[in-house]
């Protein structure tokens, strides 16, 4: 198939039991059937709001075959198979695409960082995109990396058969200006930052693929979709009510704010893997208070 990047897509939450701190595949199975129901254009698996970090490769490989399960052949369903070494990034990458992975989302190598010259960093992607079955999405997410993909680099593998996009989850409205350079018939911008959603979309971005449109998939599509049939005034107010949960729910309190937004709106978000900690109660409040204000439906 032709992998299409375009639309809002979810990068999805891993769930865990409690008690035993196991794969809750059930929950997972039920996220993806309301993402999808919600009109989400796609899936993310093992993303960094999925905790990949925290996943072992056979925990990978199980919610890859949940999702492929559930994400029917004209959605699309991304794998993120970052590594820390080419080598491993390969095989995680293989075996996504042997398990029916539409594409994968890789972010840079970063353990290193300092040995991450654009140098190192071409030859790790071109490794990757020579090699996978399947096409290739880089990841620019500065927060975890602590450098940012420069866009010479960018525009060098952007001509690559096998490299379909990005995701920035900078928020850098110059870094993403000069991602959009890039951006090609081949070679699409995507978004990971919600609080600049409606400006990367005027932008040119093709879309997002965003945390906070796991608890507010209504609100991200108003956006999306104002902004393509030129609505100004729709899009700024959906915008506006975004801009806080991005802020504050993703950006200052991460996985576990997003699972409890998930929770909120009754879906399953659930525990996080230590050694993430939960939120405290008055974080918790502040989260149904974010949601409320964002005239968003809470769970009874």
């Amino acid at each position: 198939m032709t992998v299409q990047l375009s639309g809002v897509f979810a990068p999805v939450v891993t769930t865990f039991y409690s008690q035993s701190g196991e794969l809750d595949v059930a929950s997972f199975a039920a996220n993806i059937r309301a993402h999808l129901a919600a009109g989400l254009h796609g899936i993310v698996v093992a993303g960094s709001t999925g905790e990949a970090a925290l996943l072992d490769a056979n925990e990978r490989a199980a919610l890859v075959d949940v999702a492929r399960e559930m994400v029917p052949r004209e959605k699309t369903l991304i794998v993120g198979t970052g590594a820390e070494s080419t080598r491993t990034c390969l095989q995680l990458t293989r075996d996504a695409a042997a398990r029916g992975a539409d594409a994968v989302l890789v972010v840079a190598p970063h353990y290193y960082s300092a040995a991450m010259t654009g140098t190192a960093l071409a030859n790790h992607y071109r490794r990757i995109a020579d090699d996978s079955p399947v096409p290739v999405v880089l990841y620019n997410i500065p927060k975890y990396m602590h450098f940012s993909l420069m866009p010479g680099l960018v525009s060098e593998l952007s001509i690559h058969d096998n490299v379909i996009g990005i995701k920035d989850s900078s928020g850098d409205r110059a870094l993403i200006a000069s991602y959009l350079n890039a951006q090609s018939e081949t070679f699409a911008v995507l978004t990971g930052n919600a609080g600049s959603f409606k400006y990367a979309l005027n932008a040119g971005a093709r879309g997002g693929i965003l945390a906070a449109a796991l608890f507010a998939a209504g609100l991200s599509l108003e956006i999306y979709d104002a902004v393509w049939r030129r609505d100004e005034a729709a899009a700024d107010a959906a915008q506006a009510r975004l801009v806080p949960l991005g802020a504050t729910i993703v950006g200052e309190m991460g996985v576990a704010g997003v699972k409890a937004g998930m929770d909120h709106v009754g879906l399953h978000g659930g525990p996080v893997r230590s050694p993430l900690l939960p939120l405290d109660e008055q974080r918790v409040a502040l989260v149904a208070e974010l949601l409320r204000s964002a005239e968003l439906a809470t769970a009874a």
